[in-house]
């Protein structure tokens, strides 16, 4: 409608069904909303190769839901000592999710955690 002509020009309509279209697309628009949720995988730096490559398909799995993931490397007692060993771990997680995930956020160590966010590689 135009606000500046004179006399002013208004259109005539159904209320209720205004209030009815206008709730009807606001719920599409959250129902089409993609929520992106963080997963959390806890490894230590004595992991097996097998327990290792389990963990690794998880994440695989939550990357290609579309969820990030946040990888926490837990250090106990004299493990903080060798925190080389934690990067390394770490690094070999980053390469095995390679395919479907990039590092959004590298290794850090916040008291005797070390912690990595994996964020979902987008689709072509």
């Amino acid at each position: 409608m135009a606000a500046q002509a004179t006399p002013p020009v208004c259109k005539i309509m159904d209320y209720g069904k205004f209030c009815f279209d206008r709730d009807k697309r606001e719920k599409e628009a959250r129902r089409k909303q993609q929520t992106v949720e963080l997963k959390e995988i806890q490894l230590s730096c004595r992991i097996d190769t097998h327990d290792f490559e389990t963990k690794a398909r998880h994440a695989v799995r939550f990357l290609t839901e579309g969820n990030k993931v946040r990888v926490v490397m837990k250090f106990k007692g004299r493990e903080m000592s060798h925190q080389n060993i934690g990067q390394e771990v770490l690094e070999n997680f980053r390469n095995a999710c390679a395919e479907v995930g990039t590092v959004e956020k590298k290794p850090v160590l916040d008291g005797r955690f070390l912690s990595m966010v994996i964020s979902p590689v987008k689709a072509k």
